[in-house]
């Protein structure tokens, strides 16, 4: 985290890596997702020096989030499912596609 940032944006950064991470994203891949988030909110908000015209006029990141959630009419993407089913050690998940993954899970 930058120095000076808020207690507020050290919790969501650490959330926003957890989720990534728990969704099966690598260490990386999690620390990145979360500090552009982060930085994009901080942008938002005012607590950033400079920001570009993107980060304060596009859809919030919440938001954009909301969007991608998986209430949608597909559900949840394969390696969404897939993340989860690694999570509750289903055998032969790697060869399974959505639709098996799906019945798998239960859902």
């Amino acid at each position: 985290m930058p120095r000076g940032s808020s207690s507020k944006r050290e919790r969501q950064y650490e959330h926003i890596k957890e989720s990534a991470e728990e969704r099966g994203a690598s260490e990386r891949r999690a620390k990145e997702m979360a500090a552009r988030t982060v930085n994009k909110e901080r942008a938002r908000s005012g607590e950033a020096r400079s920001a570009s015209r993107t980060s304060t006029q596009d859809m919030s990141s919440s938001r954009r989030g909301g969007k991608r959630s998986h209430t949608g009419a597909e559900g949840p993407t394969r390696d969404q499912l897939y993340a989860e089913a690694k999570r509750r050690n289903v055998e032969g998940r790697s060869q399974m596609n959505k639709s098996q993954l799906k019945k798998a899970l239960g859902k």
